[in-house]
């Protein structure tokens, strides 16, 4: 294992890491199953920010410290002296819509890493990745019908895009814990692997993804982006990228790699 490189946070319950060509972000709150606070929350974009502007990171990884949760939701033990007021409530909602976007605009693959529970909030996290890789012991749930609470058009329509409406429905309405497996099925996660095999299949998957352009798999990850806007997506926008990938020296590699029977070794410009 390669030795890894750390990002000094204002915080201790969020790491940083660059391991090789993965940028690993651990939400390092294993006594309270990584639940996820506001100080947790501001250090997000920091991270994204350090992720990307280093060229040897290919691609993101989230994992939760600890075996039992990947992200167990909001740390609601900090809500009455976060969100008791008016002004604390915009304060809180601010910095995590911030944390929301950046993770959502990375300009790099990301990948969550779930081990055991993916709860509420931590269901949105992983939502905001594009590939999701579970153990078999992973848990899936939003409780918010157990708790009266309304859930916003945006969250809502962040697990649509992925499960589909019937699929949001059942996860709403029954506020029940599925299963790795059963996720699956939904399409709410991409590969269940056995416990022992999670971060050796995860590594495995960031070099496949790594070895590839990195052009090419950011003018994908934009352009889906555009798609899912529906109709009035930037079409303009999207055919920039393709002409960019087009006009790069790692196109020249790729068809270069291709006549030589070699891997290519691609520099992302």
């Amino acid at each position: 294992m390669t030795a890894r490189a750390s990002l000094k946070l204002n915080t201790e319950n969020m790491i940083a890491e660059i391991d090789g060509a993965i940028g690993w972000m651990i939400f390092n709150k294993p006594a309270r199953r990584n639940a996820v606070s506001l100080d947790m929350w501001a250090a997000i974009p920091e991270i994204i920010d350090h992720f990307e502007k280093d060229p040897a990171v290919r691609v993101v990884v989230l994992k939760g410290a600890g075996d039992q949760a990947f992200v167990s939701g909001a740390d609601i033990s900090e809500f009455e002296a976060q969100r008791a007021s008016g002004e604390g409530n915009r304060n809180y909602d601010r910095v995590s819509d911030e944390a929301s976007a950046r993770l959502i605009n990375c300009g790099k693959p990301t990948i969550a890493m779930i081990n055991g529970w993916c709860i509420g909030g931590g269901m949105g996290i992983a939502l905001e990745c594009d590939l999701r890789i579970a153990s078999e012991s992973a848990r899936f749930g939003i409780p918010a019908s157990r708790l009266g609470l309304g859930y916003g058009a945006p969250g809502v329509k962040k697990l649509m895009e992925v499960v589909g409406p019937s699929f949001t429905k059942e996860i709403f309405y029954t506020a029940r814990h599925f299963t790795a497996a059963e996720a699956l099925t939904m399409g709410l996660v991409n590969r269940v692997v056995p416990v022992a095999e999670l971060e050796t299949y995860t590594r495995g998957y960031c070099a496949t993804i790594a070895d590839n352009a990195p052009m090419t798999i950011n003018t994908l990850k934009r352009t889906v982006g555009e798609l899912l806007k529906g109709p009035d997506y930037d079409a303009a926008l999207c055919a920039r990228l393709v002409t960019a990938c087009f006009e790069s020296e790692d196109y020249i590699e790729g068809r270069r790699a291709f006549m030589e029977k070699r891997r290519p070794a691609f520099r992302g410009r």
